[in-house]
């Protein structure tokens, strides 16, 4: 994938040697005017390298949709960009950032963490220009064998479920590419939605929505169901100190009016005005969204006409708002790390 980045004798990043740096870096970021010429399909913009490896758009709605995804993820940490109980003297020389989608995430943490270099690795160009000096983005597959003269200190995934065919060759290729020591954190949703009773009504349609949505991903060879395996799939890599911490998201605002029997099986971790806002944005994330998270599984995953799928998606919506109807998502957060 990317050249080296100047390093001393120590293994630290040399930031004395800018004109080296500055090379590396224009190498790595120049984007080829193909990569720029995005698949235009049901009017929504698709990513034109490596043409349909990932199913969900990369314009300004879905771009909009990650971000306040991202928020979610700072709502459910309480402000922690990872879990991983990596030791504060521990040197995070290189951290990796796969599927950075908008930058956000390598943004964030480039800024806490000036002592560290930052690589945003994804398909689209759509991350910002105006970026912490200590963090550069690559347009590139992360399923292709990496080709870095250098080892990272921490790798992270967040929502790459559906993005990756085979992930015990991807998680087997983060641990070749990690340094001693080095840790790896994979946060993602589970599908399909669940709940605590019997609140799903007969035939209801945000259901039948995440389930028709596993079956297209399965048919394309994109697994949405991948989280379930993670920490079995870690540990079969040869990660150590593997752990696997479970969250959960309401569809809405439903536990605003739950009894604390219900909020006690949703969500152990928060307090029940945090679960109520992450209900409300994840409402939002959802129902705003929905036509680019459903568009190009159900058109080429399941044949559906787009007409089919807007009209079904109008019922989806309306399920997703309700809050007789008591859903979550499952969310699981696993880290582990490469052996000393």
């Amino acid at each position: 994938m990317a050249d080296d980045l100047p390093v001393d004798a120590s293994g630290d990043i040399n930031d004395n040697d800018s004109a080296i740096a500055t090379e590396d870096i224009d190498s790595t970021v120049s984007i080829g005017s193909s990569i720029l010429k995005y698949r235009e399909e049901n009017g929504r913009t698709y990513h034109a390298y490596k043409d349909g490896k990932y199913l969900l758009p990369n314009d300004e709605g879905e771009n909009d949709r990650l971000d306040l995804q991202h928020h979610m993820w700072y709502l459910t940490f309480s402000g922690k960009l990872y879990l991983a109980p990596i030791p504060k003297d521990q040197k995070l020389h290189r951290v990796a950032d796969l599927g950075t989608g908008t930058g956000i995430w390598a943004i964030d943490f480039a800024d806490e963490h000036p002592e560290s270099q930052v690589h945003g690795v994804d398909l689209s160009p759509i991350q910002p220009s105006f970026l912490p000096p200590n963090c550069i983005f690559e347009i590139d597959d992360v399923e292709e064998p990496w080709t870095y003269k250098y080892k990272f200190d921490f790798l992270h995934l967040r929502m790459m479920t559906g993005s990756i065919a085979d992930w015990q060759k991807c998680f087997h290729q983060c641990y070749e590419s990690l340094n001693p020591g080095g840790w790896i954190e994979v946060k993602d949703i589970r599908l399909p939605i669940e709940d605590n009773d019997t609140s799903f009504p007969e035939g209801c349609a945000v259901r039948k929505w995440t389930e028709l949505i596993l079956e297209g991903a399965e048919k394309m060879g994109r697994p949405l169901n991948s989280a379930i395996k993670y920490k079995t799939q870690l540990k079969e890599a040869g990660f150590h100190n593997v752990r696997e911490e479970i969250f959960r998201w309401p569809q809405n605002q439903w536990p605003k009016d739950a009894k604390p029997k219900e909020l006690g099986k949703l969500s152990r971790p928060f307090h029940h005005l945090r679960t109520n806002e992450i209900g409300m944005w994840m409402c939002e994330n959802f129902t705003s969204g929905l036509s680019g998270l459903s568009m190009a599984l159900f058109t080429r995953g399941l044949g559906w006409t787009p007409e089919e799928t807007e009209a079904f998606l109008v019922t989806v919506r309306k399920d997703m708002k309700d809050t007789k109807i008591r859903g979550y998502y499952t969310i699981s957060v696993v880290y582990g790390q490469k052996p000393a």
